[in-house]
């Protein structure tokens, strides 16, 4: 039996949560990794979700430096081109593309998808990033909650819709370290029952992006394409001051920089590691630290089941 030092304190930095998840974290683990070769995605195409700031503009600016020609797909056109020529300016490679789409709005998606299949040959990495942590219960203009149809129905559509030029390819879920907290609501995935807390609810909706992990992999695996999941840590990013202030006064000096959170996203997209795994710091994390958040193979089917349905994704 060998023992792995690193591991064992990999290991201890992950369940003390405010070393594993803070800059502390990411400082101890990043020391022994092999830097990514430059241009390693070269002649590959990108899209990233909601990539006008914080970690999905990082992103962005990370997969464009290794040669990728990216698209930020934004619901603020405007904010998106700001964040474009920020990206340009900074050396990171050409100025990425900007896109218009608002992924909680399940027509939006298709008929963005629809356009950029008809005017794209392929796309080899879509980072699922688009994020919302509404202050009260708000719904989607097709009546399904938000943050469910952000981080849930919106990207299994996307990915649907862009599937037939995607083989080979990579999708890349950006979940949250807050989904370790809840189980599937497998009685309420709309949500629609109980004192509504937006940090509840976006706890939940990454819940179910890790959840459906294995069923997307499956699914998706015939055409090559991987699904991966991860957990950028805590970051200081503008969402973050908006949404939980309080939450950012208390632990500000451990929030990791946008680029450090987003660094294991530009890493899947740039290495082959096994679809269907959940990620932290480049290295496979477990779906579950309490015992009270594990479902079953039933509990995953019953949300796959719903979601695929009320996206209106066909059966394989």
């Amino acid at each position: 039996m060998t023992f792995d030092v690193r591991t064992v304190v990999d290991d201890m930095l992950d369940r003390t949560v405010v070393l594993g998840y803070g800059r502390t974290g990411y400082a101890l683990r990043s020391r022994g990794w092999t830097p990514l070769p430059p241009q390693a995605l070269r002649g590959r195409t990108a899209l990233v979700t909601g990539a006008n700031s914080g970690i999905g503009k990082a992103i962005a600016a990370g997969l464009a430096e290794l040669g990728a020609a990216v698209t930020l797909v934004v619901r603020d056109e405007s904010r998106g081109a700001e964040a474009a020529a920020e990206i340009a300016a900074s050396g990171s490679g050409p100025r990425p593309g900007v896109e218009r789409c608002d992924i909680s709005d399940l027509a939006d998606v298709h008929r963005f998808a629809a356009d950029f299949v008809e005017r794209n040959e392929r796309v080899d990495v879509l980072v699922h990033n688009a994020g919302v942590l509404p202050a009260a219960r708000t719904e989607s203009p097709q009546g399904h909650e938000i943050c469910l149809a952000t981080h849930v129905l919106g990207p299994l559509l996307l990915t649907e819709r862009l599937a037939p030029v995607m083989a080979g390819g990579r999708v890349i879920l950006v979940s949250s370290g807050g989904m370790y907290t809840q189980p599937l609501p497998t009685e309420d995935f709309e949500y629609k029952t109980g004192e509504y807390r937006g940090a509840t609810a976006y706890a939940r909706t990454k819940r179910m992006q890790v959840a459906l992990l294995p069923t997307l992999s499956d699914r998706y695996a015939a055409e090559g394409i991987s699904v991966h999941g991860m957990h950028p840590g805590w970051v200081d990013t503008p969402g973050v001051a908006t949404s939980l202030p309080r939450f950012r006064t208390l632990t500000r000096p451990l929030l990791r920089t946008p680029a450090e959170g987003a660094d294991t996203a530009i890493w899947l997209a740039a290495t082959e590691v096994p679809s269907g795994r959940f990620w932290h710091d480049r290295r496979a994390r477990p779906e579950h630290y309490l015992r009270r958040t594990r479902e079953s193979d039933a509990d995953r089917e019953r949300l796959w089941r719903y979601c695929a349905a009320v996206a209106g994704l066909p059966e394989r």
